[in-house]
């Protein structure tokens, strides 16, 4: 990390922090590493904080606390613990721990995703479960999601018969990106083989990136005016690049309907999302303005697209690497459709146990977003006997959580076939297995996430097989990770598809 590059600047107030530390340990904080002076345990984090917070767990236990900086801050790795705090004490512990890079341009104050559980989050909970995400919803748009998967089986199509190599990560990212553009604004973002989406994915990867990068601000307020490494300015140029692009969709809709002969006061009917949040602002202005909408798609589009993709990237990724397992799933959907030609549908979800396992077994090794969404104490509260004390970060280690041989056998091994004699599920129920959350703080697109999930990655499956470019043997393909809010291969997937 870049602490010691401003070290200097912190070095005045060490007699107050000091003083700070000294009344550590002497709270009812959970048990955890002794903090340096100034810096806390920052240290101690690195740049694969999953990874260091997960060894200190082991030390420490899953109930753990740490200084980052002048923050306190709580990391939970076990189920039980996610219980505890996601589950009992839900409400308790449903606040949300604002970076200052989220704070850029007001993000934090419009945004689903980051702002409090008060009213205005209540009312866009309700605005996605009422007219983006229930079962209704999903099953009115099935037809779009399913036009969008052939186009991209076309592209691959094309790439197999020009023994051309496609990049997993972003031909998924274009399909998904055209399927919410499309649900919501009814057009295409992007095109295969075009710079268009590379682009979008850059600017929602720098936003991940920024979001979730350790930034000293967070952990030293008074250097928050300041803004020491950039990352509010850099991070609100791309936040920026977003709210332009829809700001101009929302204004041309709205001129649109204004101008039509047809108008009579009623902005339209129901065509598509943005119609439906257009005519709900129309009703209420005061509590849905055009800024708030805004943001809500920034939200929509980063977090649907950039972790659904690159959930299918690291799921074709072990396949590759797990030829027995690839030729698993693809018998059982060969089995499925023997008797016709038609292309995969949401409905066979549920039969097809062995391609739900292998998108299960992908969630418990590599998590879309390993500490989830950062959560805050409310209030102080008493949890085993210890005190997480009032605006203390909380961390769950999900990525920990998958990876702990007392929950696991065989936990680096990668093996859906775990998953078929037992009922888990990853719907906030069963804590072992929470990659989309739990509680009241739970990913809203959790249902559109499942179906696109599942019928990307068994299309690709089912009407291809897969080889690496060159001489590169399937054991070779690099695995690292690069981490913002959500993790990233570092080096792309890139397959030459064969035609089935």
């Amino acid at each position: 990390m870049e602490y010691y590059t401003t070290f200097f600047v912190f070095l005045s107030f060490a007699f107050i922090y000091t003083l700070t530390i000294s009344g550590r340990r002497n709270s009812r904080l959970p048990p955890g590493p002794y903090p340096f002076p100034i810096i806390g345990n920052l240290l101690q984090v690195g740049n694969k904080p999953h990874h260091s917070l997960a060894i200190l767990s082991k030390r420490y236990g899953p109930f753990m606390s740490l200084m980052l900086g002048s923050k306190t801050t709580i990391v939970i790795s076990s189920p039980d613990m996610a219980k505890e705090f996601f589950h009992t004490n839900d409400q308790s512990f449903s606040g949300r721990f604002i970076t200052e890079a989220i704070r850029a341009v007001d993000h934090a104050k419009f945004s689903l995703v980051f702002s409090q559980a008060g009213d205005q989050w209540r009312r866009l909970r309700r605005i996605t479960k009422e007219y983006m995400f229930s079962v209704r919803c999903l099953d009115n748009s099935e037809l779009l999601r399913q036009e969008k998967v052939r186009e991209l089986l076309d592209h691959v199509n094309r790439c197999s018969t020009d023994e051309k190599a496609v990049n997993i990560g972003a031909a998924t990212f274009t399909t998904i990106l055209n399927i919410f553009s499309t649900f919501i604004f009814s057009l295409d973002f992007s095109q295969y083989d075009s710079v268009s989406s590379q682009e979008f994915k850059d600017t929602v990867w720098a936003l991940m990136e920024y979001s979730g990068k350790a930034n000293l601000a967070d952990f030293f307020p008074i250097l928050k005016p300041l803004d020491p490494q950039g990352i509010v300015r850099d991070g609100s140029v791309h936040m920026k690049k977003l709210l332009a692009i829809f700001s101009k969709l929302i204004d041309q809709r709205l001129q649109t309907k204004l101008s039509s002969s047809s108008y009579d006061g009623v902005l339209s009917t129901d065509n598509d999302v943005l119609d439906v949040l257009l005519n709900l602002k129309h009703k209420n202005e005061s509590e849905f303005s055009q800024d708030l909408l805004g943001h809500f798609f920034v939200d929509l589009f980063v977090a649907g697209t950039d972790t659904t993709s690159s959930t299918v990237e690291w799921a074709m990724t072990e396949l590759i690497r797990n030829p027995d397992k690839m030729a698993t799933a693809r018998s059982e959907l060969v089995k499925l459709m023997q008797y016709d030609k038609r292309s995969l549908e949401e409905r066979d979800i549920t039969q097809l146990p062995y391609l739900r396992a292998v998108i299960k077994e992908t969630f418990r090794l590599h998590p879309p977003v390993p500490f989830l969404v950062p959560h805050e104490a409310i209030h102080d509260v008493e949890v085993h006997g210890f005190v997480v004390p009032k605006n203390a970060q909380i961390l769950c280690n999900v990525w920990a959580m998958g990876r702990d041989p007392n929950i696991w056998s065989d936990p680096e091994t990668f093996m859906p076939e775990r998953f078929l004699d037992v009922e888990i599920d990853y719907k906030g129920q069963d804590f072992d297995l929470i990659p989309f959350g739990t509680g009241r703080r739970i990913c809203p697109g959790l249902n559109i996430a499942h179906r696109m999930l599942h019928i990307i990655l068994g299309s690709l499956i089912h009407k291809f097989d897969w080889k690496l470019e060159g001489d590169m043997r399937a054991q070779d393909i690099d695995m690292g990770e690069k981490f913002g809010i959500t993790l990233q291969k570092i080096i792309p997937l890139m397959a030459i598809p064969i035609k089935l």
